[in-house]
């Protein structure tokens, strides 16, 4: 015969045992569903103690799974979790397309290698420390990006009810890197530049002849600050060759885009970045040759272009700015497109202040410019060494406390 059911307390409210006709025990508790509703949880084993231990086990897995009306619970595997998320990217409004194209190529490349035979569950915090450790040791973009891409999937899952805890946040913190930032001497700008003037140049050399606009790209980015993209992305009508110094608005960029190809952006990188820079007369020289081939009734033309007339990519002029730099024998030194905006602001931060380069760079914040863009020349402030000698042995008055 059935024996009489005994309750115990258990830590999803009260399970209480019975014997079944067969000789099993039968262990059952209301469980609270995701949607209110109380319902019956039951689980047999031979003895009392295992249908327990059963019904609690099935009762902790029930609670990790919720319906959400998303395909997200503890048991989704890691591919689908992420392409989800990937899903919820693309319709933040907040968001560049750039942006969302690199959050999916960084899942590809850094993530799915490691977690693709992963359900979430299974992504415990001692195992994604390991891993950014591992990342760590071979890079640390790579292990910081790593993190940023892990900790915004795993908060997409806890919105979701998938997990309670986010387990990025128990990992080691990763230690900061902070290269100085190093600015282009007048040497090296001198060798860059004849190199790019003389590349593919000389007689022999198979293949079209260069256009010389990476010259000119160059010299407009070392007299306006602009990114690479922001130099390729002027136009006649962004250009004020009327006003002494002349001033180029820049307020868009050259991008590439999945499906679309290479095309000029109505915006730059921020807010802050669309600027009015005045700019020298090296590189308002380079302007008025570079009006000088286009429509004067087309203000929308872009003053660099391909021989087809469309955007010059990025891509490919970093990729012939390294080859200039082989030939300039200055391979290897860290230096590319970038470094011109590093030595304009520390150029303007020793001739004016940090504020005026920010501003010329584009920056909301001055810290991010002193951070990130203005050498500090390593010199020897001769004061010192006048306001040091009061200690020398030789004063026999005793200093002011």
């Amino acid at each position: 015969m059935p024996g009489r059911p005994r309750t115990e307390i258990g830590t999803f409210g009260a399970i209480r045992t019975m014997k079944l006709p067969s000789g099993a025990v039968q262990a059952i508790c209301r469980f609270r569903d995701w949607d209110g509703r109380l319902r019956p949880v039951t689980a047999s084993a031979a003895t009392k103690a295992k249908a327990i231990a059963a019904l609690r086990v099935k009762l902790t897995e029930r609670d990790r799974i919720s319906d959400t009306g998303q395909a997200v619970t503890a048991d989704t595997p890691f591919p689908k979790l992420a392409a989800l998320w990937l899903e919820d990217v693309e319709h933040d409004p907040r968001l560049s397309d750039g942006t969302k194209e690199q959050y999916a190529t960084e899942v590809r490349t850094l993530l799915m290698p490691a977690w693709e035979h992963m359900i979430l569950r299974e992504m415990t915090t001692a195992r994604i420390d390991r891993f950014l450790k591992a990342q760590l040791s071979a890079s640390h973009s790579k292990a910081r990006l790593s993190r940023v891409l892990l900790n915004l999937i795993m908060k997409f899952a806890m919105r979701h009810d998938a997990i309670r805890h986010n387990p990025v946040t128990g990992c080691s913190p990763l230690p900061k890197a902070t290269p100085m930032p190093k600015a282009l001497t007048m040497d090296e700008i001198t060798r860059i530049r004849r190199a790019a003037r003389e590349w593919r140049t000389e007689p022999g050399v198979p293949g079209p002849k260069p256009d010389g606009q990476l010259r000119e790209i160059i010299e407009v980015m070392l007299g306006s600050s602009a990114r690479i993209g922001e130099a390729l992305a002027l136009r006649r009508c962004d250009v004020d060759m009327t006003v002494s110094p002349p001033t180029i608005h820049i307020r868009g960029t050259v991008v590439v885009r999945k499906g679309r190809g290479v095309l000029r952006q109505g915006w730059p990188k921020s807010h802050k970045s669309d600027r009015v820079v005045a700019i020298p007369q090296f590189a308002a020289e380079v302007i008025r040759h570079r009006l000088a081939l286009i429509d004067d009734s087309d203000a929308e033309h872009l003053l660099f272009f391909t021989k087809r007339g469309t955007p010059v990519t990025p891509y490919n002029a970093r990729r012939i700015f390294r080859q200039v730099l082989e030939e300039a024998e200055l391979a290897g030194r860290g230096i590319k497109p970038h470094s011109f905006r590093r030595t304009v602001a520390t150029l303007i931060s020793q001739e004016a202040d940090d504020q005026t380069a920010a501003e010329v760079l584009g920056h909301s914040d001055a810290a991010i410019t002193r951070a990130h863009y203005i050498e500090r020349k390593r010199q020897a402030n001769p004061e010192t060494a006048r306001i040091l000698e009061q200690l020398s042995p030789s004063r026999g008055t005793d200093l002011q406390a």
